[in-house]
């Protein structure tokens, strides 16, 4: 069903950036064959270098070439219509012009044709996030290898089992339905665990195997029991001490300066997720009861 929605939002997407282009087309958007007249000042002796000059006392570099044509130097505050032009020509910080009349004080130009620049948009934005998507990967392959070896020896040093029987304090009264020494709380507290140090992704069929073993706890097979929403809600709104991983792969070490509002933030949601669970399962208890 995901794919599907996916599907259909980048053939919307498609279909409204060639509605955006006919309409360009049509209405010749870009000035497309309309030569653009601009004042320019000589910046140098050897009359190769030119100042354009723009609205609001905005100037531009420029360099005269022997083909009878001009290079723009663009920058960030250059003017918008410029910029749009050469991104649309595959370029960014210069825009190649014919030169077609020039006067002591004004200089006329035929800038680059721009077509299909929404299509092409679209086309572009999706191999970049295709490479995005290959890199952030890879970068991912490491830190997961550490963290899920980690867990690994762990669980086989029986690290896992001790701190089970630490928390299991903690646990019984999260949830109370468990019996005593039951494997669905070592399910419990390796997803746990797998969150508090921000493997999202090791976490998930810990989750699922500690979601099936609460199934079989459960007397109503047709809805969920407090303990599965209580665990829902904690593997939603988990501490984490460590940042997710992927935050590592795409900030580096700049996350640091993210540590102590991870921490603060996702105790406030934790905290939040076990009250409102609580209440939750105490109004259905009395329902039960009445």
């Amino acid at each position: 069903m995901l794919n599907k929605i996916w599907a259909g939002l980048i053939i919307l997407s498609i279909l409204f950036a060639v509605g955006q282009d006919i309409s360009d087309e049509v209405n010749n958007t870009y000035n497309n064959g309309i030569p653009f007249q601009i004042p320019y000042t000589v910046s140098d002796k050897s009359l190769n270098s030119l100042l354009l000059l723009f609205e609001n006392h905005r100037s531009l570099n420029a360099s005269l070439k022997s083909d009878n044509r001009i290079q723009i130097q663009l920058d960030t505050q250059s003017p918008a219509f410029l910029l749009d032009i050469a991104i649309a020509n595959g370029k960014k910080h210069t825009l190649n012009a014919s030169i077609i009349s020039k006067s002591a004080t004004n200089i006329t130009l035929l800038l680059p044709d721009v077509h299909w620049s929404k299509l092409r948009a679209i086309t572009q934005a999706a191999f970049d996030m295709a490479e995005f998507a290959v890199k952030l990967a890879i970068g991912l392959i490491g830190i997961m290898a550490l963290w899920l070896g980690l867990m690994q020896i762990a669980e086989k040093s029986g690290l896992i089992l001790h701190m089970v029987k630490l928390v299991q304090p903690a646990l019984h009264w999260l949830f109370p339905s468990i019996p005593k020494n039951h494997p669905a709380f070592g399910s419990i507290s390796m997803n746990m665990a797998a969150n508090i140090l921000g493997l999202g992704n090791a976490a998930t069929p810990l989750g699922i195997k500690a979601m099936q073993q609460l199934q079989q706890l459960n007397p109503d097979k047709n809805s969920a029991s407090n303990d599965m929403c209580m665990f829902l809600a904690l593997n939603t709104s988990s501490v984490q001490l460590l940042p997710p991983v992927t935050l590592i792969a795409l900030m580096g070490t700049q996350i640091s300066d993210l540590i102590v509002p991870i921490i603060l933030a996702t105790s406030c949601s934790t905290i939040t997720a076990i009250i409102v669970a609580k209440i939750y399962a105490r109004r259905r208890s009395n329902r039960c009861n009445n």
